[in-house]
């Protein structure tokens, strides 16, 4: 089959041939459809100091996929041959405290698809059926592919309710994105997003959101002013990783504001913790998506008439690899996809 291939820990991936993969006892196969690039796939790519700690090479990368299930391993219930399926890329162990306790994506033991073993940016893919996310209602392979992202975006966007909020949003990548596309369905008064990419700017406010904000031109105290906002921000929603995100969030806030942290820093940040303290601010890390909380959240959101299509913004087949993680460095650009059915 074809795979992007990690060869060995150095910069770079193949598009080579590799040993079709078989299901077993527990697992399920999956014909590959569609793949997302995530920021996890560029880091991988470039070797950086992120992917020489954590990445287990030689393997097959990526994680974010939809495909047609092919075959089923002894001991597989629920999922058959031809459901359309996405994939939670977190396998758990399923024996520590957490995962006893109905706590999954909080395991100590988690092991990353494409990460840690063999992914889905291939032609086929096996993962355990645990995993398997079925589709029971119709969705677009393209939209399959990127419910990994939805699901980061849907976790960290219900960590704390949002009807009648007025909700900041700093980072205006896919994610950001489809956490204010989340926030505006579930009901937040106001939505306002910031990023300094005039692109995804652009792309926020084709998306509905009430103020898509260049922070390097106008500040978030000067938003809350343009939107008759006297209070502050109820509910902040950390997506950039940027060390200037996070006071920035902080000094306008509401007291008792909440933020959500998704986004992950590159260097230590810096806090007015006074201000934390005598605000009653919370703080609320976020990884992943809840197993499998989220995921019904998700498809019923998507079945209730919420749209993420348009974070979709490119489209290359597998071949053109390339170009398509080029794309997704670039910056220039939402969701990125690449169709392993052509």
């Amino acid at each position: 089959m074809r795979a992007l291939f990690k060869a060995s820990a150095a910069p770079g991936l193949e598009l080579v041939e590799r040993p079709e993969p078989e299901a077993g006892p527990g697992e399920v196969k999956l014909r590959v459809l569609r793949t997302g690039i995530c920021g996890t796939d560029l880091h991988i790519e470039a070797w950086d100091d992120w992917a020489a700690g954590a990445v287990n090479a030689p393997l097959v990368v990526g994680h974010e996929f939809c495909g047609r299930v092919v075959e089923v391993g002894p001991g597989v219930r629920d999922v058959t041959v031809g459901d359309l399926a996405s994939g939670e890329g977190h396998i758990v162990c399923g024996t520590c405290r957490n995962c006893r306790a109905g706590r999954r994506h909080l395991c100590i033991r988690t092991e990353g698809i494409g990460v840690n073993r063999d992914g889905a940016f291939a032609e086929y893919v096996v993962l355990p059926e645990s995993n398997v996310w079925v589709h029971r209602t119709p969705v677009a392979p393209d939209l399959g592919a990127i419910f990994d992202p939805f699901g980061n975006a849907v976790h960290t966007a219900l960590s704390f309710p949002l009807v009648g909020e007025d909700v900041l949003i700093t980072g205006a990548g896919p994610i950001g994105l489809m956490a204010a596309q989340v926030a505006r369905h579930v009901g937040a008064r106001y939505v306002v997003i910031t990023d300094v990419s005039p692109y995804r700017l652009e792309l926020a406010r084709s998306m509905g959101v009430d103020l898509a904000l260049d922070v390097s031109q106008e500040s978030v105290a000067a938003a809350q002013e343009r939107l008759g906002m006297i209070e502050g921000f109820d509910v902040a929603l950390e997506m950039s990783g940027h060390a200037s995100a996070l006071p920035d969030i902080v000094a306008n806030l509401n007291h008792g504001g909440r933020v959500a942290m998704l986004g992950l820093p590159s260097r230590p940040i810096e806090l007015d913790w006074g201000r934390v303290i005598t605000h009653m601010i919370t703080l609320k890390g976020i990884y992943g998506r809840e197993m499998f909380e989220t995921w019904y959240a998700m498809s019923a959101m998507l079945r209730s008439g919420l749209s993420i299509d348009r974070v979709i913004t490119h489209r290359y087949p597998a071949d053109e690899w390339q170009t398509a993680f080029a794309t997704a460095r670039s910056g220039q650009c939402g969701k990125v996809v690449m169709d392993w059915s052509v």
